[in-house]
């Protein structure tokens, strides 16, 4: 089945991100440290922040306001303002934190570009991602750059109703089973699953490997081929 439209995944997909954050947590719980144990504090941090998306959304801001509400209380307020400072420091270190882009990924673009229409669809707060999207230099090789709350099954209905497109004709590429991958096949699409070699806790899923409208590939650069293998599946 031809694939017409392709989706591409901004955060670990396209630039790395999960593995700034993870540095940016051990430095948080190296701060706790005087209160709580780093598996303490680590724990509670995933529980804010889980319990915080319905209300700050994903990226840095909401992930700093978790990080100053756990501290708040896993020390029962006895922290400090110096403390405080130096968490919302991490904080804006993540913000401006330089787009390095994964190895191969504007190569390939070029080449997925030659045959598809590609769309860009990353999740988060839309002034840091529209900033990572220009700074990242390939944003000119799409034609649509989709900055989402959520990544679910109406998201990608949506967008793919705006380029004109069913779900049979479309596949995307991302890191995340849970955001990149199950909605669009559960929509009818094909996905080629990318891992990162760091997955924030709240974006584990499990997935049926043998889903005929899935491909496994181990970086960005094997994207082309596994679309080719999945255009050819009845």
């Amino acid at each position: 089945m031809a694939i017409e439209i392709i989706g591409i995944d901004g955060d670990d997909t396209l630039w790395h991100s999960e593995g700034h954050f993870h540095v940016t947590e051990q430095a948080y719980v190296e701060l706790l440290a005087p209160w709580v144990d780093a598996e303490t504090a680590s724990s509670a941090l995933l529980e804010s922040e889980r319990r915080n998306l319905a209300v700050f959304g994903y990226g840095v801001k909401g992930f700093t306001l978790s990080m100053i509400e756990t501290a708040l209380t896993l020390t029962e307020h006895r922290i400090d303002g110096i403390h405080i400072e130096r968490i919302i420091s991490l904080g804006k270190e993540l913000l401006t934190h330089p787009v390095e882009l994964l190895d191969g990924v504007a190569e390939t673009i070029d080449v997925l570009g030659r045959d598809h229409r590609l769309v860009l669809i990353t999740k988060g707060d839309l002034f840091h991602q529209e900033s990572k999207v220009a700074a990242s230099g390939v944003s000119d090789l799409f034609e649509r750059i989709e900055i989402v709350a959520e990544k679910d099954t109406p998201t990608y209905s949506r967008v793919l109703e705006a380029m004109g497109s069913d779900p049979d004709g479309f596949c995307m590429i991302g890191n995340s089973v849970r955001s990149d991958i199950a909605p669009v096949l559960e929509l009818g699409g094909a996905g080629v699953h990318v891992p990162y070699h760091v997955t924030w806790a709240v974006e584990h899923a499990e997935l049926d490997p043998s889903h005929p409208r899935l491909a496994r590939v181990t970086e960005i650069r094997q994207a082309p081929s596994a679309i080719a293998a999945l255009e050819g599946v009845r």
